[in-house]
């Protein structure tokens, strides 16, 4: 079992229930403000922030790796969902992520007593046309994000299991991308640690 881990949330509002749920407190360093730690159960964690896509997911990656000495990393936050199978809300592990612009294909480490499911693919297009869409199901893929590949390969490339659970918000069919998932977005904003929030 892993005894330090890094949980990675793209955005604020990914990392903010993170931060709550787990009771962790701001511990910024050097470059990385978003800092967060704490301890659950028998676990050290320590949660940052990636930023939104593959490049920042990537750098981000590579520094909580050489920084932290964790023995697993996970990758949290939301994904917009594919086909019929998933549906807005649902929690998803995914069996497989895709790289999509290499096609590289990586398997996350287990999760005692959940059941992995589907392919999650993961680049850079924020918007995939019908057509990609009916493709993308056809082989099986029923989630789409923008970092969870780009974290398993650094991951990978490092020895390092990883694992993901991304919630679905909204269905990659919706055009436009509507104004509640896009308000997610906000990098400026920072979470707040339960020990200093004036509402908890």
């Amino acid at each position: 079992m892993p005894e330090r881990v890094a949980v990675l949330a793209p955005m604020v509002s990914e990392l903010r229930p993170v931060v709550k749920a787990f009771q962790l407190t701001a511990a910024p360093q050097a470059g990385d403000a978003k800092r967060h730690t704490g301890r659950v159960g028998t676990l050290d964690i320590v949660a940052t922030m990636t930023g939104i896509g593959m490049r920042p997911a990537t750098e981000a990656t590579e520094r909580v790796l050489a920084a932290e000495h964790v023995d697993h990393v996970m990758v949290v936050g939301i994904a917009g969902g594919v086909g019929a199978s998933i549906r807005v809300g649902e929690v998803l592990v995914p069996d497989v992520v895709v790289d999509g612009p290499s096609g590289a294909e990586y398997r996350p480490a287990d999760l005692h007593g959940v059941t992995r499911r589907g392919r999650l693919v993961s680049s850079d297009d924020f918007q995939v046309e019908d057509d990609e869409l009916a493709e993308l199901e056809a082989a099986g893929v029923i989630a789409l994000d923008m970092e969870t590949a780009a974290v398993a390969a650094v991951c990978e490339r490092h020895g390092c299991t990883w694992s993901v659970v991304r919630a679905i918000s909204d269905m990659a069919n919706d055009h436009p991308i509507g104004d509640a998932v896009m308000n997610l977005a906000k990098p400026t904003e920072a979470p707040t640690s339960p020990a200093s929030s004036s509402t908890r």
